[in-house]
């Protein structure tokens, strides 16, 4: 039977051997944090890209990002975003090297790879359209930043709308999720982010 000195003993023991895991724990969080996932959740996806080939979610990594999500037929939210940003950019002086801006389509029904790239680049040259070559790859790319969209009108009308989240993704070089700019932000706070995202 264990006396009250065994006992104690082995509960000091036991306190010291949790707060050394505790210790060892802390320090490998700050001498070897986590990974932050590619995009916001790190699911994967692959687009086909305006530029050729594919884009996926390692393709985030390299240069500072602007990522927007609608489509082609948007009536006012996208056209705005993608006149805004592209904007921005100038204004600030960066190049696409330094920044790139990147629209996704949630509308790959309509959206073919080359009506995008013509409405991507009316826009400037150097903009990126990405879309799906089906539903389950649109959906796999707004999963991994955490998208809504969805169509409205009545089933069959090809004049249909959609939908979608309003929100424009900085993502960082090393490809993980700095912050957002809301629709109609203003222009002041909007180009303090991206100041932030490109000094990084």
């Amino acid at each position: 039977m264990a006396t009250p000195k065994s006992l104690r003993a082995f509960r000091i023991v036991l306190w010291t051997l949790v707060a050394v895991v505790a210790l060892g724990a802390t320090a490998l969080y700050l001498f070897r944090p986590p990974a932050r996932p590619l995009g916001i959740t790190g699911q994967e996806f692959a687009l086909n890209s305006t530029r050729g080939g594919a884009f996926t979610q390692d393709d985030l990594r390299g240069v500072p990002s602007l990522i927007f999500f609608g489509y082609t037929y948007c009536p006012d939210v996208c056209p705005t975003t993608l006149a805004e940003t592209t904007a921005i950019r100038a204004e600030l002086g960066l190049t696409p090297d330094q920044l790139r801006i990147i629209f996704v389509s949630v509308d790959p029904e309509r959206d073919t790879l080359d009506m995008l790239k013509s409405y991507v680049e009316g826009f400037d040259p150097s903009v990126i359209g990405l879309v799906g070559s089906s539903l389950e790859q649109t959906e796999n790319a707004k999963a991994a930043f955490g998208v809504f969209s969805e169509k409205f009108g009545e089933p069959g009308d090809p004049y249909y709308t959609v939908n979608h989240t309003a929100l424009t993704f900085l993502v960082k070089a090393d490809g993980t999720f700095q912050g957002t700019i809301a629709y109609e932000e203003p222009k002041e706070t909007a180009m303090a982010k991206v100041k932030r995202l490109v000094q990084g």
